[in-house]
């Protein structure tokens, strides 16, 4: 039967006695097992010992005094793993330890027993773990969340040795162009190779991560304004200079960088990641595979609290239902009689100034608030159909809003909510939407005609569409461009311009509304082309007040 020391070195184990208060340690036999040419007189005392233990020499005696003391025969459990060696050149052999300490009347710790095992296999299991946690499967850099702890570290030392550095972001142009063409799989190689081409023209020091799908975060030490644009072009002709190869052959790749030095004009990383991200898309902007560098503008930053005051007075007044309504009237260009009104957005400030749309949509827009004011629209639109039961409307979304799903979910419960309303609805998109992608936008047509509502595109003439793509739209009327038709009566070229609007319409069966409409000379004009109705400031400026409130025989009269 093998002696039980035998069985523990023949598993890499050690069992010891340390009297804490003397410092010594007497181990059992066969220690040497498991710390191979290491002299007994270096595991003689708990001094000696700490010499040896990597990180730390204290880990030991901190693992100790990090549990509670538990008073009684069995003592207190605890637990430690460090690394061994002699020196620097010898290889770190990783230690498990396990004991049980008991305390003095003091309550500290006197004595303790244990056994130590060798844990090499498994302290690498856990470090390439705790690497693999660290870093983007993909590249092998460092993921996002390390990469803003690494940038957070970077801007602390720079802020405490009064040093510089700069954060950049990296972005590959036209990737989505690379996996429509050739797949998620070249497209992830050409990620790849990227990261690797950056990586090959770092110094040491520098940090590269993966931020985000197509975007790497660089983070440059002792890097001042000036480096700044000689490492950025660095990258970029890296970058540029040579084909990536792939199974579909090679690509050609460009990328655009922008960047902010740190901590002189971010002194955190929210402040770094946002100035980069706003000069990585001003860089695209102005072309491919260009630099921009963040550099402080105080008509930028005016701009900024602007925004920030309007984004509040918007959610505030959607919130206090200060969103309101004009109707502009549009009327038969033959009899003036009103065909519908065009509801125009309207917000009530609350101290009795009114904005317009043109002051609230593009800001709306430009700060991703118009989905909620095109849906309290649609509320305020459907409630005045369903109390008016004679009354057409219509109403603009914006592009953001036709593929919007809670808009649809709301349209939805609100046709159903009110029948009879849908057949009353006209929902106005701009050409610009219409062009953007025929295939979607007809999908958004059909579905609103299901419901029995019709569609007009509003600013017509003002883009680029096809009256074959107008057709397999399945549009129900055309609203031409006011631009065009507020001057057909000195411009031949807008009389001739509008003039073939309106007939092609017509031959396609689509209704015709000419904005805009200034006088009765163009009015007429506009009914004599075969117009079918007409809006603008002969017939009515959009009013808050409810039109068909306002007795039947209102009506206007019809030119001569």
């Amino acid at each position: 039967m093998p002696q039980a020391s035998d069985i523990l070195a023949a598993l890499g184990q050690a069992v010891f006695a340390w009297d804490i208060a003397s410092d010594v340690i007497v181990w059992g036999e066969h220690a040497g097992a498991v710390f191979p040419g290491i002299p007994a007189e270096r595991l003689a005392t708990g001094a000696e010992f700490a010499k040896l233990i990597e990180p730390a020499p204290s880990l030991r005696t901190a693992a100790l005094a990090q549990t509670s003391a538990v008073h009684g025969a069995d003592g207190t459990p605890y637990r430690v793993e460090y690394g061994v060696r002699m020196s620097a050149s010898d290889p770190v052999v990783w230690v498990e330890e396990t004991g049980r300490w008991f305390a003095g009347p003091d309550g500290r710790p006197v004595r303790a027993i244990g056994s130590v095992r060798i844990n090499n296999e498994r302290h690498a299991r856990d470090e390439e773990l705790t690497r693999l946690a660290r870093l983007d499967p993909l590249t092998g850099e460092l993921n996002r969340s390390h990469l803003i702890a690494a940038l957070a570290e970077a801007i602390e030392e720079t802020t405490r040795f009064r040093s510089t550095a700069a954060f950049m972001l990296v972005g590959i142009d036209h990737l989505a162009r690379v996996n429509d063409a050739f797949g998620f799989d070249v497209a992830d190689a050409v990620i790849l190779d990227v990261g690797k081409r950056i990586r090959a023209r770092l110094r040491g020091g520098d940090v590269l991560g993966r931020f985000s799908g197509n975007k790497f975060g660089l983070i440059l030490k002792n890097c001042t304004i000036d480096d700044m644009n000689v490492a950025a072009e660095r990258f970029l002709a890296g970058i540029r200079d040579e084909v990536v190869p792939t199974k579909s052959g090679p690509v050609s790749v460009t990328a655009s960088i922008g960047a902010v030095s740190v901590p002189r004009y971010a002194r955190n990383t929210d402040e770094a990641v946002n100035r980069a991200h706003e000069t990585l898309d001003a860089a695209k902007r102005r072309r491919a595979g260009s630099f921009a560098a963040w550099r402080p503008d105080a008509t930028r930053d005016a701009q900024r609290r602007v925004n920030i005051r309007v984004t509040d007075e918007i959610v505030t007044a959607l919130n206090e239902r200060r969103i309101k309504l004009a109707y502009e009237p549009v009327v038969s260009a033959v009899s003036r009689e009103r065909a519908f009104h065009e509801c125009l957005v309207r917000m009530d400030q609350g101290d009795g100034q009114v904005l317009l749309a043109p002051d609230i949509v593009p800001v709306a827009e430009r700060l991703g608030l118009i989905r909620l004011v095109d849906h309290r629209v649609l509320e305020l639109v459907v409630a005045e159909l369903a109390a008016a039961p004679d009354v057409s409307l219509s109403l603009n979304i914006s592009p953001d809003t036709t593929m919007d799903p809670d808009w649809w979910a709301g349209i939805e419960s609100l046709m159903l909510a009110h029948p009879g309303v849908a057949e009353r609805l006209i929902v106005e998109i701009t050409e610009t939407v219409a062009i953007q992608d025929i295939d979607d936008v007809r999908g958004f047509v059909t579905r609103l005609k299901n419901f029995g509502s019709r569609i007009a595109i509003d600013d017509f003439g003002a883009g680029y569409t096809s009256f074959r793509n107008l057709r397999k739209l399945g549009v129900d009327i055309v609203k031409i461009d006011g631009a065009f038709v507020q001057n057909i009566t000195r411009s031949a070229d807008d009389r001739a311009f509008v003039q073939t609007l309106i007939d092609l319409a017509r031959r396609l069966d689509i209704k015709t509304v000419a904005e805009w409409v200034q006088d009765d000379e163009a009015a007429n004009m506009l009914r004599d082309w075969g117009c079918d109705y007409i809006q603008g400031r002969l017939i009515g400026l959009a009013s808050a007040e409810r039109p068909w409130s306002a007795p039947p025989d209102s009506a206007l009269p019809a030119a001569g």
